[in-house]
C-alpha cells in the first residue's frame, strides 16, 4: 500500500510544496494536487516536478471540459516528461455550475466523455497511427462541413524521448454507471467518502459489473481511500473526538450543500451507508444556512470510519480495513505537530 496525501495549501502554496519535501524524505509516495476554478493544476505539477524526486505527482481532478482530448494527452505527456515518469492523470467531470458558468462550455454526457478521453490520451500517447477518433464526444478531425475542411490526423511529437504508453488514468467517479465505467476502463479510482466496512453498500455491485468487463491486459485497478490521520495512545473518547470534529464541516458541505436538493451525489451516498435520517437533516439544515448544526448532525460512526484516528492498535485494524476493501493508496492528512512523524509511523505500520 503506498501513501498518498492532496496538495494543503495551508500557509502558502510555497510552504506547501516544502512541505511535499519534507514528506517525500518520510516515505510519502504519491501527492494530488486539485483543479477547481482557481490556479491550474498543470503549472503546479512542474514545479513540483522540479522541486521533488521519487513522489508521484497526480492530478485530483482536472475536468475533462476547459481542455480538449488532444491537449489533455498533451500536458499529461509534458507533465510525464518533465517529471521523469512519475504523473498519475486524474479526470473528472467538475460540475455544469464550473463547465458552463466559468468554462462556458456544455456540461453533456460527461460519463462518456471521460471514456472517450481515456481512450483519447492512450491513442495518442501509442503513437501506432495519426489520431482520430469518430466518438459521441470526441471527433477528430473535425467532421465535413465543420470548420475549414484542412484538419488533417496527427501525431503527437515526442519531446525528446519516448513518451511512456501507459501514463496511470485515475477517474473520480462518484456513482452508478460512471463507477462501473471507472472499473472497467481507468487504472484507478478516486471515490469520497469511502468506509471501508461499508463501501460496498454504495459502489460494490457497480464495482463488480465494471470489473467483469475490464481488459486483462489491463493492471489491476488502483483504489485511492483515506482521510485524516493522528495516532497517539491518548486519542480516545473525547479526545479522538475532538479530532474528528476536524472533518465535520467540510462532509457538511458535500452532504448538504453540493448540487440541488434532488441532485447531490454525496448526499446520496451518506443514505446508501445506512444515514439516509442523517443525510436529510444535514441537507436541510445546510441548506438553510445553519451550517454548525449541519457539521453537528454529520454521524460520528462515518467519520470514524473514513478516518485513521485513535491509538496505533486501532490504526493497525483500519489499515486491514482499507487493505482488504481493496485500497492501493492509502490518502492521509497528518494531523499534529509532526506531519512528518507521522508519515514514517504509517509506512512502517504498512511494510
Amino acid at each position: 500500500m503506498k501513501l498518498s496525501m492532496m496538495l494543503n495549501y495551508a500557509g502558502g502554496f510555497h510552504a506547501a510544496v516544502d512541505r511535499v519535501v519534507e514528506l517525500e524524505k518520510a516515505g510519502l509516495d504519491v501527492v494530488w494536487i486539485a483543479e477547481a476554478y482557481s490556479a491550474d493544476a498543470i503549472s503546479q505539477v512542474g514545479y513540483l516536478a522540479a522541486k521533488t524526486n521519487t513522489v508521484e505527482i497526480g492530478t485530483g481532478i482536472v475536468n475533462v471540459y476547459s481542455r480538449t482530448a488532444a491537449l489533455m494527452a498533451m500536458t499529461a505527456a509534458g507533465c510525464d516528461y518533465v517529471s521523469n515518469g512519475r504523473f498519475i492523470l486524474g479526470l473528472g467531470a467538475s460540475g455544469p455550475q464550473v463547465i458552463e458558468g466559468f468554462h462556458g462550455v456544455p456540461y453533456e454526457k460527461p460519463m462518456q466523455r471521460i471514456k472517450e478521453y481515456i481512450q483519447a490520451c492512450r491513442m495518442i500517447w501509442a503513437r501506432e497511427e495519426p489520431f482520430h477518433m469518430d466518438g459521441q464526444t470526441v471527433k477528430v478531425p473535425l467532421p465535413a462541413g465543420e470548420g475549414t475542411g484542412l484538419g488533417k490526423p496527427l501525431k503527437i511529437i515526442k519531446p525528446g524521448q519516448e513518451i511512456r504508453k501507459d501514463i496511470p488514468i485515475w477517474w473520480a467517479s462518484l456513482m452508478g454507471l460512471s463507477v462501473q465505467a471507472t472499473a472497467e476502463v481507468a487504472d484507478g479510482w478516486l471515490p469520497i467518502f469511502f468506509d471501508p466496512d461499508k463501501f460496498q453498500n454504495v459502489w460494490g455491485d457497480d464495482l463488480k459489473k465494471g470489473l467483469a468487463k475490464r481488459d486483462p491486459n489491463l493492471p489491476r485497478l488502483q483504489i485511492s481511500a483515506g482521510g485524516m490521520v493522528a495516532i497517539d495512545e491518548k486519542l480516545t473518547g473525547e479526545a479522538q473526538d475532538k479530532i474528528l470534529d476536524y472533518s465535520r464541516p467540510n462532509a457538511a458541505l458535500y452532504i448538504g450543500g453540493m448540487g440541488a436538493r434532488d441532485k447531490n451525489f454525496y448526499n446520496t451516498i451518506c443514505k446508501k451507508y445506512g444515514y439516509e435520517k442523517e443525510a436529510i437533516e444535514i441537507q436541510d439544515l445546510y441548506l438553510s444556512g445553519r451550517k454548525d448544526e449541519a457539521a453537528a448532525a454529520v454521524p460520528r460512526e462515518m467519520l470514524a470510519n473514513s478516518n485513521l484516528v485513535g491509538p496505533k492498535s486501532f490504526i493497525k485494524e483500519r489499515l486491514a480495513a482499507f487493505k482488504e476493501a481493496g485500497v492501493t493508496v492509502l490518502s492521509v492528512n497528518p494531523v499534529g505537530p509532526d506531519a512528518a512523524k507521522t508519515i514514517e509511523t504509517l509506512k512502517e505500520m504498512i511494510s
